[in-house]
């Protein structure tokens, strides 16, 4: 005797069972039938019953994924002699259709990963050998056409071949979310120091590697140069991230990668000579540029703190004027001046 259904309640059927149900069976099947292949794909001897044994379901459920696959175009067979089931050995499970941008974009993450101070671990190139191996002859030849033929050079990049142990280990501790601790040693203090740092994030500025982490006992996070651990190892314990840090929150409008603790509007003059030059760049997130009918060219920037844009300045010496901070002209006119007494005069 069926149970009366309560007022207002709805049967659950087939058609109006939530989508995110009919998705979560779909997903479990698709693992399960690639759990299929892998198994037929290992060197054991895998028969219907053996699988459903391993996956936990019955050999009729194994029957249909075995269809499924070979509706995919997996060249499976029974092998009488074995008793098993197995797969074509000149066969390759095909990788993902990648266009020929898709492509591209391998090969190029291929050579700037093998460039100096870019080439930490094993990079892109293993991925690329990867994937040309499970190619189609035309894809294969263009991605290793694509490699030989794009190259990265020259990116003054500061010298890591030393550090891609402390690379390595501070990428496995941010995804393990543990503590690093070390010996570090900066040319703005004396001797070295021993820290114990909760790690926040990697991240590449201009030419070198930082890590920025919190070292205990201090209330807010630091940014340190990686080239400057003399020892750096991963602890056991857990390492506490701020659900909420953000990058470009944390770097404000630095310049570089020191954030200074006054901010600036800085207005630039550049003459019309090295203005085509200048505008090639994006030098700073906040630029703002107007170019005026004899060709100068003025550039405007909101930054945390002065040095570093005063370092870049210098580089432009004789074709840039600082129309303001004043603050930024003195401290500008100042290294110029240090600069003349330092080579005047002198053999």
């Amino acid at each position: 005797m069926k149970r009366p259904k309560a007022a207002g309640q709805r049967t659950i059927t087939r058609k109006n069972r939530p989508d995110r149900d009919r998705r979560v069976r779909q997903n479990e099947r698709m693992a399960r039938v690639l759990a299929v292949l892998n198994l037929v794909q290992s060197r054991g001897r895998w028969n219907a019953k053996g699988i459903a044994d391993e996956l936990g379901c019955s050999e009729r459920t194994i029957y249909r994924d075995l269809e499924v696959l070979e509706f995919a175009g997996v060249p499976w067979y029974f092998d009488e002699q074995d008793q098993c089931y197995r797969v074509r050995s000149d066969y390759k499970f095909p990788v993902l259709g990648l266009t020929e941008d898709e492509l591209l974009g391998q090969a190029l993450a291929t050579s700037a990963t093998d460039a100096p101070g870019l080439n930490v671990g094993l990079g892109a190139a293993a991925t690329t050998r990867k994937l040309a191996a499970a190619s189609a002859e035309h894809d294969k030849q263009l991605l290793m056409d694509a490699v030989a033929l794009i190259s990265v050079l020259d990116l003054k990049m500061a010298d890591h071949s030393r550090h891609h142990d402390a690379i390595r280990t501070i990428q496995f501790a941010l995804l393990k979310q543990r503590q690093l601790i070390g010996t570090y040693e900066s040319p703005y203090e004396p001797g070295q120091a021993k820290l114990k740092i909760h790690p926040y994030r990697l991240v590449l500025i201009k030419n070198a590697w930082y890590v920025i982490g919190k070292h205990s006992g201090e209330p807010h996070p630091r940014t340190y140069r990686v080239a400057r651990f003399k020892s750096l190892r991963m602890l056991d314990e857990g390492a506490e991230t701020p659900a909420e840090f953000n990058l470009r929150d944390y770097f404000g409008n630095a310049w570089s990668v020191f954030r200074g603790a006054k901010s600036y509007d800085v207005e630039l003059s550049f003459a019309a000579d090295a203005a085509t030059i200048v505008m090639e760049t994006q030098w700073h997130h906040t630029q703002k540029s107007s170019r005026q009918r004899d060709g100068i060219l003025t550039l405007s920037f909101r930054v945390d703190g002065l040095e570093e844009i005063c370092n870049w300045i210098l580089g432009w010496t004789g074709r840039v004027r600082v129309v303001k901070p004043a603050e930024l002209r003195e401290l500008v006119l100042t290294k110029l001046q240090t600069g003349l007494e330092l080579n005047r005069g002198r053999h």
